[in-house]
């Protein structure tokens, strides 16, 4: 809101200084501080009202050191992360921009979606929370809503043509022509390769002629299956106090980077990377996302004052999907959000390993002395905090190599 107030006191009254609303440095700068300040100073009045609403944790027994403590310390804290994203995102983003559309409707989608888990843990005494066929049905419908706008809105193009854009001085201001036209496109960027650009409507080529139109049949399903596998991840990597909220917020700092160079003309035609017009204002989002994170690490780190609960973790999961597929750089989702990803397929691996050996053998078998993994760390003895930290320096090495292969090709 407060951006279309500058631009009319910029435009229309002319006030001095006011101009400085229309730079996205600027804007994001301001969405991070304050997300800063809102989840740290509110987020402990949130605290409190759920302390006295009793919103706890129920504990499972699962035979794990300092389990039992942790045992009524209030969760649902996502409600702190998504309250301290959406006001400064209000208040600072473009509104009518569709990526930062998109992006609320993410963030409400998924926080009612876990809303509604937790709240049936919690008050129903159901410790299965919302069944699990209904969550895959948010998310697929979350799916379908996003990769219907991606691929069928007018406002989402690309620029794939990479080639020369004439930067010139003409007295004390810079020109920019870009060199081709937006288009519509399912392009999508693949990392490491030298044309590391793919279009998923290639897929349908063996189809014949005028394959292009029916893309979205591919572009969907995969935007579907991205949203799910990512939320469910995050989800799963919620398990011990600070884990989530800290390797999430290393990789929401990757994408921010991702984000600028992609929705800025000169740099990507520098970087060689694709151009997408207008996506450069998730920036504001993303800086506004990343200040709830940090700030709900005050609460959330060890020894944890709240949990994020399904509310936080689902939506986490779901913003940074929606920002990778908008970005174009879902591909490299599986480097960039890797801890993610161990986690999920230690379960995977688990579960399936387990009932194969108990089909064949009578007995079922382990792999993994727990899992997810990070609770196979913890039967081996290893302190919360320490892995917690050890996951955090391997997800930041992780985001610098997804950063690095804006070059490394």
């Amino acid at each position: 809101m407060l951006y279309y107030l500058f631009q009319y006191l910029d435009k229309v009254m002319d006030v001095p200084g006011t101009g400085v609303f229309q730079y996205i440095t600027f804007r994001s700068s301001l969405a991070l501080m304050l997300s800063l300040l809102l989840s740290t100073i509110y987020g402990k009045r949130i605290i409190g009202f759920l302390s006295r609403q009793q919103v706890g944790e129920t504990v499972r027994e699962l035979g794990l050191a300092g389990q039992n403590e942790k045992a009524g310390t209030p969760t649902m804290g996502g409600i702190i992360i998504i309250f301290a994203t959406l006001v400064p995102v209000i208040l600072f983003a473009k509104l009518h921009n569709i990526y930062i559309v998109l992006l609320i409707v993410t963030t409400l989608w998924m926080g009612t979606i876990g809303f509604i888990d937790d709240y049936i843990k919690i008050f129903k005494k159901d410790k299965q929370g919302l069944k699990g066929i209904f969550k895959v049905f948010g998310q697929v419908g979350l799916g379908v809503i996003v990769g219907s706008v991606l691929y069928f809105s007018p406002a989402v193009t690309v620029r794939t043509d990479t080639g020369r854009v004439d930067i010139f001085k003409q007295t004390t201001e810079t020109v920019v022509k870009p060199a081709s036209l937006e288009e519509k496109s399912t392009a999508t960027t693949i990392p490491f390769f030298k044309n590391n650009e793919f279009d998923y409507a290639e897929l349908l080529a063996w189809t014949g002629e005028g394959y292009e139109k029916w893309a979205w049949l591919v572009f969907i399903p995969i935007v579907i299956f991205i949203i799910t596998a990512v939320s469910n991840g995050a989800n799963l990597t919620d398990g011990i106090d600070g884990l989530a909220a800290g390797t999430s917020a290393v990789s929401v700092f990757a994408l921010a980077i991702f984000t600028f160079v992609s929705g800025n003309i000169i740099f990507s035609n520098y970087l060689n990377i694709m151009y997408i017009p207008n996506s450069g204002e998730m920036t504001v989002f993303i800086a506004s996302f990343l200040g709830a994170l940090i700030g709900f690490l005050w609460y959330n780190s060890y020894p944890a004052s709240v949990f994020m609960g399904d509310t936080g973790s689902l939506t986490i999961g779901g913003i940074i999907a929606v920002l990778a597929i908008a970005v174009r750089k879902e591909m490299l989702i599986p480097l960039l959000c890797g801890i993610f990803l161990v986690e999920n397929f230690s379960v995977v691996l688990q579960v399936s390993y387990f009932k194969y050996t108990k089909k064949r053998f009578g007995e079922g078998r382990r792999i993994f002395l727990m899992s997810p993994l990070h609770h196979h760390y913890q039967k081996k003895g290893y302190h919360e905090s320490k892995i917690v930290t050890r996951f955090w320096v391997v997800a930041i090495m992780l985001a610098i190599l997804s950063i690095v292969t804006l070059k490394l090709r």
